[in-house]
């Protein structure tokens, strides 16, 4: 039976909610009033929606759940702008640098200027209060059933359900810092499900320290909220004390968050929220199998062990909305998220290393696979430089590939970046080859969560990048060493070998190719026969591929070869081109984990959902 619910007196402020009925006034929102499937049938809907841009869904009827289900929330570069109360999310950047540009000189004067930046500052701390409306309701005991939320199975081959929009919030057990996290979480049981801490987690070293401590570690999960505070969760916070994620949310909101003590847990959660999932984490007690898990890099992440999350309760608002995301494939809900994250931390990282003119993660890299960064450049080999400080910048530490261009190279034109890769970068000459951390999810790596990292310098060249004995000082004044750009040509007559599906050379100077692989060597074989070739005169990149990759889909190509490839054992020079070994690896060639499959719907719910499309009411999509 419930308990009694608290009043919710406290002042509303943003929230789920309010953020659905703007959508729905803006018409970016659509309700499905029939019964839908919460294994596998709303992820094909909100797949095809996200793809073409389409409408947040609000899903009236989920089966087997009394709750209804909204997806696709932040599913726009304009939703997840308008989410956090920006026009835009280059605004985002110019309220961070307006912030952080405190003026100390000019006397009195210069210091007052500094008074309306300082009280947008004061909005930083959360604000405690009494009650409020995510306590409206509370299960606890027998009542605890996380079978009864709308909890999503998203892929064919993952291990369960997942929750997948959680803020997940620990306390550190020694200094009392707090720390929100985005994790998936596979419901395991009625009350129980994993917790997706990775090693470089905060989740993590606070579960470490509870174990030292002899200690369970309370743990809260909120399910809504301000989106606000939903994206605050997923983003890669410096170590700065006390800056947290309810500290971003507040200031990007200009009001303090409203927080609450929890119910059966010593923690502040959202006032504010749809759900809340109090509970803990025993560090004594055994590791669980979780996964397979479809994941945002397009490929399943394998079972692996993680800790077991204890649920002690359940509470929520009167009449909740459960909010869920879905990843994989590109390009997903998640690129709009990771867009907000390089727009707000582009002013910190040009106060680091201030020849950054701009950034991008674009979607085919699935955040950490590919970085494009443009510098303001006046010295020979600050290209390296940039890239290698960008490297040693918290969470872009997990980059795998680096392209930095000049100052007037658009970064977010994802054509016009690998145009200036094939004219201004000599594979070798302007390639280098590294190693460091890398994100745990990449299973092409050497090793788990450490592997090659590659640099192109594809920046216009000085005279001592490329060999002259007169230095770009004694240049100046005078008209320098221009080096030609390299110019393309696709070839009439393409060779063939053994399991090449499908290739195609494109005008930029790419060569891509879908191949079946058999055998150990084989992808090795086939490189070294297409450089001799003659059809490789006019291309400066070799790009092999897996059999399911369509070469005509540019996207498609990098998006494979940037998932599978360590570039210290996968991307090598062979005379004037670049290979990029994009295809999966074989244990006879050394390689030790298990190689993952993509992710792929099943033919029978895709004809489900064509069937049914018409009685969703949502609008109709492209071919």
């Amino acid at each position: 039976m419930f308990l009694p619910a608290r009043p919710a007196s406290a002042p509303r402020s943003p929230d789920l909610q309010s953020f659905l009925r703007l959508l729905e006034e803006r018409g970016e929102l659509v309700r499905v009033s029939i019964p839908v499937d919460r294994e596998l049938e709303i992820t094909e809907i909100a797949d095809r929606l996200v793809k073409q841009g389409g409408p947040a869904v609000l899903f009236e009827h989920v089966k087997g759940s009394p709750f209804p289900l909204v997806i696709g929330l932040l599913g726009t570069r304009e939703r997840t702008a308008r989410a956090l109360g920006v026009a835009d999310l280059d605004d985002l950047a110019r309220k961070v640098r307006h912030l952080i540009d405190l003026k100390g000189g000019g006397g009195l004067s210069g210091l007052l200027g500094n008074v309306g930046k300082l009280r947008d500052a004061l909005h930083l701390p959360p604000r405690r209060v009494r009650s409020g409306p995510a306590q409206e309701i509370i299960w606890t005991g027998d009542e605890v059933d996380l079978s009864k939320l709308p909890v999503l199975k998203c892929w064919p081959l993952d291990g369960g359900p997942f929750i997948t929009l959680p803020l997940v919030m620990t306390r550190d057990p020694e200094t009392g810092e707090r720390n929100m996290g985005m994790y998936r979480m596979q419901v395991m049981g009625r009350n129980v499900t994993g917790m997706h801490w990775q090693r470089h987690k905060t989740g993590t070293r606070h579960l470490e320290k509870a174990r030292r401590l002899g200690q369970k570690l309370p743990v809260a999960v909120a399910l809504g909220g301000d989106p606000a505070l939903i994206y605050a969760a997923t983003a890669p916070l410096p170590p700065i004390p006390g800056l947290d994620e309810y500290a971003l949310a507040g200031y990007l909101r200009g009001e303090r968050y409203p927080v609450m003590r929890g119910v059966t847990v010593d923690l502040d959660v959202p006032a504010n929220a749809e759900f809340i999932l109090e509970g803990y984490v025993d560090p004594q007690e055994e590791w669980a199998v979780e996964g397979p898990f479809g994941d945002h890099t397009g490929f399943y992440t394998l079972p692996d062990r993680y800790p077991r999350f204890h649920v002690t309760a359940i509470t929520m608002r009167r009449n909740p909305v459960y909010p869920a995301t879905i990843v994989g494939r590109p390009p997903m809900e998640d690129a709009y998220l990771i867009e907000a994250s390089e727009r707000l931390f582009l002013p910190a990282a040009q106060m680091i290393l201030p020849e950054i003119v701009d950034y991008h993660m674009p979607p085919a890299g699935v955040a950490h696979n590919l970085v494009v960064v443009s510098i303001k450049k006046s010295y020979p080999g600050q290209a390296y430089k940039a890239a290698q400080g960008l490297l040693g910048l918290g969470q872009m530490m997990f980059a795998k590939v680096v392209v930095v261009v000049d100052e007037d190279v658009q970064v977010n034109d994802f054509a016009a970046v690998w145009r200036e890769v094939t004219a201004r970068a000599v594979p070798g000459r302007d390639t280098l080859i590294t190693r460091g951390p890398v994100d745990v999810l990449d299973h092409s790596s050497r090793g788990w969560g450490y592997g090659g990292k590659l640099i192109i310098d594809a920046t216009t060249k000085l005279p001592e990048e490329i060999g002259s004995a007169v230095s770009s000082r004694e240049e100046l004044g005078r008209e320098g060493m221009v080096e030609p750009l390299f110019v393309p040509r696709v070839a009439v007559d393409l060779p063939n070998y053994e399991g090449v599906l499908a290739q195609r050379q494109t005008p930029d100077g790419y060569w891509s190719v879908a191949l079946h692989k058999t055998r150990a060597g084989q992808s090795q074989a086939l490189a070294q026969a297409f450089a001799a070739h003659p059809a490789a005169s006019g291309v400066r990149h070799l790009l092999i591929a897996d059999e399911q990759t369509d070469v005509h889909n540019t996207q498609d190509v990098w998006w494979t070869v940037l998932n599978n490839i360590d570039p210290e054992r996968d991307v090598r020079q062979l005379g004037g081109l670049l290979v990029w070994d994009g295809s999966r690896k074989l244990s006879e060639e050394g390689f030790v984990r298990t190689w993952p499959p993509k992710i792929e719907m099943t033919p029978e719910v895709r004809r489900r959902v064509d069937a049914r499309w018409h009685l969703y009411g949502l609008p109709e999509l492209q071919p």
